[in-house]
């Protein structure tokens, strides 16, 4: 079964990943959880999203298209990218989220992947 991983983190600890005396421990421990999902065979696709200033958000009200700069969501954690794994089941699922090196500041969103609608396969 296919789940995403959504990564979370505080803005402090994103801000790590710029700083010259933080950023080899940043991302030495994000390189070698993504060494671990590779070595695993797990992993199916994952990207890392640049800094919420780069967000836009989209909506339609009242038939009229708002834009606004940066995320909607008012929170403390900011999602900094996802990854969709395969794994046997959601206990599997939940053991890899918990190595993520976010999961120990922020947090890590385990969601199934959808499965395409009848007919609409492939």
């Amino acid at each position: 079964m296919q789940y995403m991983l959504l990564l979370n983190e505080t803005a402090e600890e994103y801000g790590r990943s710029n700083d010259p005396e933080q950023a080899p421990l940043y991302w030495g421990a994000w390189n070698a959880y993504i060494g671990a999902l590779r070595e695993a065979g797990v992993i199916i696709n994952g990207d890392g999203l640049l800094g919420p200033h780069t967000a836009t958000t989209v909506r339609i009200r009242d038939g009229q298209r708002l834009v606004q700069d940066g995320p909607f969501a008012d929170t403390k954690e900011q999602l900094g990218g996802y990854f969709v794994i395969e794994v046997a089941d959601l206990d599997a699922a939940l053991e890899w989220a918990a190595r993520a090196p976010c999961a120990a500041n922020g947090s890590v969103e385990v969601r199934p992947v959808m499965p395409p609608p009848p007919g609409m396969a492939g």
